[in-house]
């Protein structure tokens, strides 16, 4: 795409977010339907469902050759990164969306053959938007958004997934003590802002695509390293533990990792 197209498209999507800010204020003022789904801990609600309609209606209405996955299921059963995909996460947090309505966040990604195009990540109570892409630049609500100083993990905070600390996965408690401090915060959305504007020097989890897609697409458009803590190709429709980092930090987590394995 060339920058007419990519404005097009950011301005696009930027009015479907500031309509999703809108639609969740109203939802929250409202007795919620709440259900689970692999656990009781894994949440859904009637508003993570009518976000991912919302955008999977206005995804087909604009691009309607592209494929679409979603995490409610309401986009296509993609097979392949041929083409153009878009990744949708209606409420990522829906725990603190139901518990706290705040920490919470929504997130897409359009990729095209492979390859990153654009992202948007919303911390929806909050109204605060990072996004962007490789070709396009990376900007935090409109203004131009650049990497913040590369420091190590003893210098910044670490944000890792709160079930792996809980069990203590191999190296996650190593982690958080080789780090100044470390934060959980049950949103891969919200722990991807921390990391691009710099609050943190890097998130590790296991997330599944639509958790990743857009944290991806941001970190690398900034200049942030990228990977998989096994070291392996990064396959975007298939559940992984992604680390994104700063460069450093990066180098750290991986070395302490490789020492535990």
């Amino acid at each position: 795409m060339d920058q007419i197209q990519l404005q097009k498209l950011d301005t696009t999507v930027l009015k479907w977010l500031d309509q999703v800010h809108h639609l969740v204020e109203q939802r929250v003022q409202q007795r919620m339907q709440v259900d689970t789904k692999s656990s009781h801990r894994d949440l859904v609600t009637n508003v993570d469902r009518e976000v991912e309609q919302y955008y999977v209606q206005h995804i087909r209405n604009f691009d309607p050759e592209a494929k679409i996955l979603g995490e409610e299921g309401f986009g296509d059963a993609v097979k392949s990164m041929k083409g153009r995909i878009w990744f949708v996460d209606p409420i990522d947090g829906t725990m603190n969306f139901v518990k706290q309505q705040a920490e919470f966040a929504t997130m897409v990604a359009v990729y095209e053959d492979g390859e990153p195009v654009m992202a948007w990540i919303m911390d929806v109570q909050q109204h605060d938007i990072i996004h962007g892409g490789p070709e396009y630049g990376v900007f935090h609500n409109g203004e131009k958004l650049e990497l913040s100083v590369d420091i190590g993990l003893d210098e910044g905070l670490v944000i890792l997934s709160g079930a792996r600390l809980l069990y203590e996965e191999p190296g996650f408690p190593q982690l958080a003590k080789a780090a100044i401090g470390y934060r959980v915060y049950g949103s891969a959305g919200i722990s991807y802002l921390h990391v691009l504007t710099g609050k943190a020097v890097a998130y590790l989890s296991r997330m599944r695509p639509w958790d990743f897609a857009a944290g991806v697409t941001l970190a690398k458009s900034l200049g942030l390293r990228v990977g998989t803590i096994d070291e392996q190709p990064m396959n975007m429709l298939v559940s992984g533990s992604v680390l994104v980092a700063t460069d450093k930090a990066y180098a750290d987590i991986m070395a302490l990792l490789q020492k535990k394995s």
